[in-house]
């Protein structure tokens, strides 16, 4: 099957929105999608943008049940690392279901490592829900190591009202 794949526009947002939907649900976590459109124009299209954005797309005649032809995004972010320097952060990589094995996922993730090392960062980091053994499977054969296993690391997060109750615990100046 032909696919595109390029920089998303802020025209995409509500493509990349609808998908973001779709993962959380296949993640079993519909309930923390809280942004909307507006957000990831905002986030993504601004002088200092938040996150980049990469966007696979059909042609008209292999477009989706429902019409889309906007099928797949990675979405990811610059961060840094004390040990390696600069890296990136794949926060999303989603595929449509009936788009799945024509290889627009490793499409996709061949154009974020691409960012990765013209930005000359040294490392491409994501995460993985246990349970998902598919996209842990599809990472590992693509040279991917898990760290959970080879060194231990959790994810740690501290959400709105963690950072709230923090945030008031901070030394006043």
């Amino acid at each position: 099957m032909n696919f595109n794949i390029r920089d998303a526009t802020k025209e995409d947002c509500k493509d990349v929105l609808r998908m973001i939907v779709e993962l959380a649900l296949y993640e079993k976590m519909p309930d923390q999608v809280k942004i909307s459109h507006e957000d990831l124009e905002r986030d993504g299209f601004c002088p200092n943008p938040c996150f980049g954005c990469l966007i696979a797309e059909v042609p008209e005649e292999n477009k989706s049940k429902e019409g889309f032809t906007t099928v797949g995004y990675a979405l990811y972010f610059y961060t840094y690392s004390t040990r390696k320097g600069r890296a990136v952060h794949l926060e999303d990589l989603y595929v449509m279901p009936e788009f799945r094995g024509f290889g627009i996922g490793k499409g996709l993730l061949s154009n974020v490592a691409k960012v990765t090392k013209e930005k000359q960062c040294a490392l491409l980091q994501l995460s993985v829900l246990d349970w998902n053994t598919p996209s842990r499977d599809f990472y590992a054969a693509r040279g991917a190591q898990d760290l959970t296993v080879t060194e231990g690391l959790h994810l740690i997060r501290f959400d709105e009202q963690s950072l709230d109750d923090l945030g008031n615990d901070a030394p006043k100046n």
